[in-house]
């Protein structure tokens, strides 16, 4: 077995990122639908070491660093949250949270549905709708415990936790593709010449070249500093309460405090570049570890009917975001690539959806909607209503008798 340390991880992560921008740069076929960087350099080497473990050699990778940067990510996406701009978008937020409320509601109906067809306990179908695909791995590992000690359901954890990285994995390549599919039916903003062009902002195009000074980068690095020690301090003080939340929300809600009360009292006006800059740095490598670091060998221990749900709830998330989301949102541009970033966090995870909206963005062009919608409903919004939704599936008398 090869150990590699926080170094070597970190050398690992970056190569990473490098090979995912040299296959996507030279692979039209990945350019052509959307594939993220991390997405392709990560499954790449995640496939690599399938084959190694296949000839006993295991590689590990020291994931310390994963859940650091997951929430400097979701700091950011805070920092960059002023409340003019959320005041504006609230329609557009409250229309996209009805639809991502009706895909959690419809994969719990399908995986139950499916899984009572195949002859598995309908625990089986719940554990892998909205649970493990909305959810993620986080979400997936806490209800398998309770699968198992509550309702003695076998090997849930390692079902729960295969199911996510199956979501994950697909939530990544199909985003692209959606988006490809959708934006052939619209305008592109800015595809006329007579159209005065806007420059992006935040996430939208994260290759675009931004100005940074040291103290100015210093400055935006406290920030996030701060909204990490805060948020992690009021996670510590709901955690058991009735208030409880995961600690990414709590880090997202500090910094969007944090910009905002700045903001409001006149003390300090936040840097969107440099936010942008961290906050892409930190979704890049922590992707770049997420996928890298998969065991794909566990999706071999799925059994075929297992299979076949997860294929069937993966076609059922590209053709809600392409019937429902995309129509819902207004048919245009910006539609279609908040359907990209639903495949991403209604599969996979909030970061899935936004490096499958960087993908489409970066070449076709921005989408401040979009970036402004998906991380409030990915992170604040869509793990509570899940939670309401799964309770709600397991209060029917058909689950009562289980």
């Amino acid at each position: 077995m090869i150990q590699l340390d926080f170094y070597g991880t970190l050398v690992a992560a970056s190569l990473v990122l490098l090979l995912g921008r040299g296959l996507v740069t030279r692979v039209g076929v990945l350019r052509n639908f959307n594939i993220p960087e991390p997405v392709a350099g990560g499954l790449l080497v995640a496939l690599v070491l399938l084959v190694l473990r296949a000839l006993d050699i295991e590689v590990r990778f020291d994931t310390s660093l994963q859940a650091p940067l997951m929430l400097a990510f979701f700091a950011t996406i805070g920092l960059s949250a002023d409340f003019a701009s959320l005041k504006k978008g609230g329609r557009v937020v409250g229309i996209f949270l009805l639809a991502v409320t009706g895909l959690l509601i419809l994969q719990n109906a399908m995986g139950i549905g499916l899984a009572t067809m195949l002859g598995l306990d309908p625990l089986m179908g719940l554990l892998t709708g909205s649970i493990t695909l909305a959810g993620g791995h986080g979400t997936g590992a806490a209800w398998g415990t309770v699968f198992s000690e509550k309702y003695g359901l076998a090997s849930a954890s390692e079902l729960a936790i295969a199911s996510a990285t199956f979501g994950l994995v697909l939530g990544g390549l199909i985003g692209g593709p959606v988006a490809r599919l959708l934006i052939k039916r619209v305008e592109v903003p800015g595809c006329h010449a007579q159209e005065a062009p806007r420059l992006p902002k935040g996430f939208e195009q994260p290759n675009k070249e931004r100005s940074i000074t040291p103290f100015s980068f210093i400055e935006t690095l406290a920030l996030i500093a701060v909204s990490l020690l805060v948020g992690t301090l009021l996670n510590g003080l709901l955690h058991g309460t009735a208030f409880e939340l995961p600690t990414f929300v709590c880090v997202l809600f500090v910094g969007v405090v944090l910009r905002n009360g700045l903001s409001a009292f006149g003390l300090y006006q936040v840097f969107e570049r440099e936010v942008s800059v961290l906050g892409n740095v930190s979704l890049s490598l922590f992707l770049a570890i997420a996928l890298m670091s998969l065991k794909l060998w566990d999706l071999a221990a799925l059994a075929l009917p297992i299979f076949i749900i997860l294929a069937v709830q993966t076609l059922v998330m590209a053709l809600f975001a392409v019937f429902v989301t995309f129509r819902v949102m207004g048919r245009n541009y910006d539609a279609a690539v908040l359907a990209a970033g639903h495949c991403g966090f209604g599969l996979g995870a909030t970061p899935t959806a936004i490096a499958n909206m960087q993908a489409v963005t970066q070449r076709y062009g921005p989408s401040q909607i979009a970036f402004l919608v998906v991380p409030m409903v990915g992170a604040f919004f869509i793990d509570i209503i899940n939670v309401i939704v799964i309770k709600l599936y397991l209060a029917l008398p058909f689950f009562a008798a289980v």
